[in-house]
């Protein structure tokens, strides 16, 4: 009876909440992951209808500029209308980021089968062009070939031919992976490859996917780096998720030299000063005793 309520009050927990289908896969409480599947299937209920707004815009993240690659599945398990979600899911990160030439760069690599580079990271270098070509990608239809599009990424679409920046640049590389599936092919040998070259993995799944999958092809720590969702219809709501983590930066304060000399000096003067005042006043009232202990014995 105690597990039941407790199970019950925090679904109302989370749903007061406003917690949506999307939750970050760690080992955590059995009744709270049941807990956020109830408030998910209650939320999935009546999915929002979008389509791809190509003249959308939301505000930037100004921060580390990225070479971004996306490896999405587009198998015979991805419908239709699926795979629609997965496109506008593609071009609400493109409106979250701060794209240019100096800024993030976005490349799509699409898979089944076989895997084709929808684009480059060189190819385009602003948010429109990138949602036009984003709009025209395709579902190539039958199996599951993740190990091969991950090998494919890492050899063709992370080359400085193909628009990543040279590592003397330090720009951080991220792959971002959806699935729905069970991978047909090796990912663990690849994936490891994949992270020792430098590149950041995060693996998305959805529905059906085989999480033991999602966790060898993601860079550690899992907890930040494996997502899961129910249903393609709430997969957008993940933006945010990722806005947080791309968006991140560490702010290294320098100081001007010349403050500092002066904010070194003024705290020595200050020092000395207060030594100064200290010392007198320490002085008078060693005098004081002195004339009342000369005034007691003179009175002797």
């Amino acid at each position: 009876m105690k597990s039941a309520l407790r199970s019950l009050l925090l679904c109302a927990a989370l749903l007061r909440s406003g917690v949506q289908a999307t939750f970050p896969l760690s080992a955590g409480d059995p009744q709270l992951i049941a807990a956020q599947s109830y408030a998910q299937s209650r939320n999935n209920g009546r999915p929002p209808l979008r389509t791809l707004n190509l003249a959308k815009t939301d505000s930037q993240c100004r921060s580390r500029p990225l070479d971004l690659v996306f490896i999405i599945d587009s198998s015979r398990s991805v419908r239709p209308g699926e795979f629609e979600k997965v496109k506008i899911f593609l071009a609400d990160m493109v409106d979250t980021l701060d794209v240019g030439s100096d800024a993030t760069r976005v490349a799509v690599v699409n898979y089944a089968s076989t895997v084709k580079i929808e684009f480059l990271l060189k190819d385009h270098f602003n948010k429109p062009d990138l949602k036009k070509a984003i709009s025209r990608i395709e579902p190539l239809a039958a199996g599951t070939m993740t190990g091969l599009a991950i090998k494919t990424a890492v050899n063709e679409a992370f080359t400085e031919q193909s628009g990543a920046r040279p590592r003397s640049r330090n720009i951080s590389k991220v792959a971002i992976i959806v699935t729905d599936g069970r991978p047909q092919d090796q990912v663990e040998e690849v994936s490891a490859a994949a992270r020792a070259s430098g590149i950041e993995i995060y693996a998305v799944g959805v529905d059906r996917a085989d999480m033991q999958s999602l966790q060898l092809m993601a860079s550690i720590p899992l907890e930040d780096h494996v997502f899961y969702v129910e249903t393609y219809g709430v997969i957008e709501k993940l933006t945010s998720k990722f806005r947080e983590t791309l968006c991140e930066v560490k702010v290294e304060v320098v100081e001007d030299p010349c403050k500092c000399e002066a904010r070194l000096a003024f705290q020595k003067q200050t020092q000395a000063a207060l030594q100064q005042l200290t010392a007198k006043h320490i002085l008078s009232d060693v005098s004081g005793r002195i004339e009342r202990l000369e005034n007691m014995v003179g009175r002797a």
